[in-house]
């Protein structure tokens, strides 16, 4: 006969519950079913052999979990921290690495553009940072950091002058404050814009609809049917917009759109409506302004600083509009592609919520920070 554990299990109320909803749950891993079968089990007092047998478990495995349970509670079923595989190159080595690709190419005299993981690791053996080291492994390193050297966008430096005092004003009416006062609600924000340039495309041959593992397909030839603009007036606020096609850009069609929208109520009889325009040509300069207030005295025209139209948040609309509307492009005529950007307008209307727009002072402060960090000693100010 087997001798008794000195280990004497007794469970509290709350401890048995616990062991038997993990003793049946069916989605637990088995390790764990099985750690609280056998606790239960010696907490009514069977002995390790009769557990052993019934679990189908060597007796050693019964003794340690009924020994950790005494020893540390439901904590001690847990598994304990290993130690794991031990580092196979060194921190400074990893560190290392990591700075190379932080730096470009040609700072190392490497004829390259840009660094892929395994352009670094070949980097990294040069050098004589290490023996041998697969790209994979340098994959993982940069995965730690979020560095991704093979991929760029593009931006360019603000040299507006007034800069953050212009895109301080655009943010604050997004905020729903104009000269420190808040707006009320008869006073509106409107952002606007137009796209130039839009072909209406015909592909050569009918495309292919999707189907069972097949994407759809897109005739790669096409002719061209002639080209349109398309002029958008988004109120940030209500998420509604107004739209219209033309044959181009000018100052003749944004103000048939201005004209569109202040003949619309709410905002014919708003006390205020604030216009948010970039710095094109249908819409710059101090005469625009005054054109603006000279033909709807309740209008005020509010100019981005240059080179910031990605504070214009028509532009994320027509962002939307490129992406739903007009990629991949087969339109048999321009009158085809008129109807479809006017036929887009009530059906983004019907469900289209304001945008969650984050970016404020703040940020905006930040970023010009970040900015002056990265200017180097050569580069003038802000006012260049």
């Amino acid at each position: 006969m087997s001798r008794r554990s000195p280990f004497v299990v007794e469970l509290s109320e709350a401890d048995r519950t616990v062991l038997e909803q993990r003793s049946r749950a069916y989605t637990a891993p088995y390790a764990q079913v099985l750690r609280a079968r056998i606790v239960l089990m010696a907490a009514d007092g069977e002995r390790n052999a009769v557990i052993a047998q019934r679990l189908d478990v060597d007796v050693s495995v019964v003794s340690r979990w009924r020994r950790r349970f005494c020893e540390a509670g439901l904590a001690g079923l847990d598994d304990r921290r290993r130690s794991g595989r031990p580092r196979s190159f060194p921190a400074p080595v990893v560190a290392e690495v990591k700075a190379m690709a932080c730096e470009p190419p040609e700072v190392r005299e490497v004829p390259l553009a840009r660094w892929s993981s395994a352009e670094l690791a070949a980097q990294a053996v040069a050098e004589g940072l290490v023996m041998a080291v697969s790209a994979s492994t340098v994959r993982r390193w940069l995965h730690d950091d979020a560095i991704r050297p093979w991929l760029h966008r593009s931006w360019i430096f603000p040299r507006d002058p007034d800069f953050a005092v212009k895109a301080a004003r655009v943010l604050d009416l997004y905020a729903r404050v104009w000269d420190g006062v808040a707006l009320g609600e008869d006073e509106y924000v409107i952002s606007a814009d137009e796209k130039s340039q839009l072909q209406a495309l015909s592909r050569r041959h009918r495309e292919l609809p999707p189907g069972s593992g097949r994407t759809r397909r897109v005739e790669f030839e096409y002719t061209r049917g002639g080209t349109l603009a398309y002029f958008g007036a988004y109120d940030v606020h209500r998420a509604h917009l107004f739209g219209m096609t033309a044959p181009k850009t000018g100052i003749v069609p944004f103000s048939a759109l201005v004209e569109q929208v202040m003949t619309t109520e709410p905002y014919a009889s708003a006390r205020r409506v604030f216009w948010i325009v970039d710095n094109g040509s249908s819409h710059n300069g101090v005469r625009s302004i005054q054109r603006m207030r000279t033909a709807w005295p309740t209008a005020e025209l509010v100019h981005l600083p240059i080179h910031a139209s990605w504070l214009n948040q028509i532009e994320i609309v027509f962002s939307i509009i490129g992406r739903k509307v007009l990629r991949p492009a087969d339109f048999a005529d321009l009158d085809a592609l008129a109807t479809r950007l006017t036929a887009f307008e009530p059906r983004f209307n019907a469900t289209a919520t304001p945008f969650d727009w984050r970016f404020g002072r703040r940020e905006l402060d930040d970023l010009l920070h970040r900015i002056g960090a990265h200017r180097t000693a050569d580069l003038s100010p802000l006012a260049a």
